[in-house]
């Protein structure tokens, strides 16, 4: 495809107000709070992954109404001391697969988390073991018009809740410092560490690849591939409910947790992605940090898609945590 959005030069400096509650911090220090406030333990359980190098372990954490969230919990076999971790989400549809596909960041000397997305994990990949067992009015197959009538009830308050609170359980696992926790994930992944990063205010760095959930009415008004499609259709049939839904998706639009972001952060975005325009990530980049001095920076991947840098990037996210960690 082509370019179909902003000119680059204009991208950087794109920095559009944004729907933001007034009820914003409140909301989701209230979700928080509540959450932790049910508790749970988190469990580890050994498997034989048969790789000398890396221990792989079945991680169980609660969630979000303290529902239990799977993930694998890696690091190196033969390591002593407390290392930094990075806690890393999936993209939209997937799941935390296998527990081998997990093993660049142990082998570069790093603990590392990586959770399912609840009731999702049976679109691509290796499949996700977590339900969501909340339920939902009406809506669209796929996730992003679940209860997107009420932000109580929006799938994404669970989602985003999750992964905050991963950040809680990888603090206690056994082998990690938990002052140096990165966060890591592309598309919907990236959308939950841009989260993370409004939500958890000391965590070491950030690393939002491809962000999905930025800017969400230009978003839905931009593109028809989805999973934004599937709002555009929705309201497509629910005539009316535009007012709404779109209130209701101010609570999870990246561009305001990004406001709230302090951690250094390291970006990217690819000029030719119908799946997230680049305006979009953008938008939520400039606005990153907002009032406050923050490192940030952004890999621009000009001739690609939704795949954005792949394995080149995977370089710079190395590169990007070797200096937040002084290795």
């Amino acid at each position: 495809m082509a370019h179909i959005d902003l000119p680059l030069s204009e991208l950087r400096t794109y920095q559009p107000d944004v729907r933001e509650p007034a009820d914003f911090d409140a909301f989701w220090t209230r979700t928080l709070a509540e959450a932790r406030a049910i508790g749970g333990d988190v469990e580890l359980t050994d498997i034989d992954a048969r790789l000398p190098h890396v221990s792989i372990s079945d991680l169980t954490f609660p969630g979000f109404g303290g529902h239990p969230i799977k993930g694998w919990f890696s690091r190196p076999a033969d390591a002593d001391a407390a290392l930094p971790v990075v806690v890393q989400f999936v993209g939209y549809g997937g799941g935390r697969g296998t527990a081998f596909e997990h093993t660049f960041w142990p082998s570069a000397g790093y603990a590392h988390v990586v959770i399912d997305n609840r009731g999702q994990g049976s679109s691509w990949g290796n499949g996700g073991e977590t339900p969501d067992p909340v339920g939902a009015d009406a809506s669209l197959p796929g996730f992003m018009t679940r209860g997107i009538l009420n932000p109580e009830d929006y799938y994404y308050r669970r989602l985003f809740t999750d992964a905050a609170l991963a950040v809680d359980a990888a603090r206690t696992l056994p082998g990690v410092d938990p002052a140096r926790v990165i966060i890591a994930g592309g598309s919907q992944g990236g959308a939950m560490a841009v989260a993370v990063a409004g939500l958890v205010p000391d965590v070491l760095g950030v690393m939002p690849d491809v962000a999905f959930m930025c800017h969400l009415e230009r978003a839905v008004a931009m593109t028809d591939a989805d999973p934004y499609g599937e709002v555009r259709r929705y309201l497509a049939v629910h005539r009316g409910h535009e007012d709404v839904a779109f209130d209701t998706l101010s609570y999870f639009d990246g561009v305001n947790f990004a406001k709230r972001g302090r951690a250094p952060a390291l970006w990217s975005v690819a000029l030719m992605d119908e799946t997230c325009p680049p305006s979009t990530t953008f938008a939520a980049y400039n606005h990153y940090g907002a009032g406050a001095t923050v490192s940030k920076q952004i890999e621009v991947y000009p001739f690609n898609g939704h795949e954005g840098g792949q394995g080149h990037h995977g370089r710079r996210q190395w590169e990007f945590a070797q200096a937040l960690v002084g290795a």
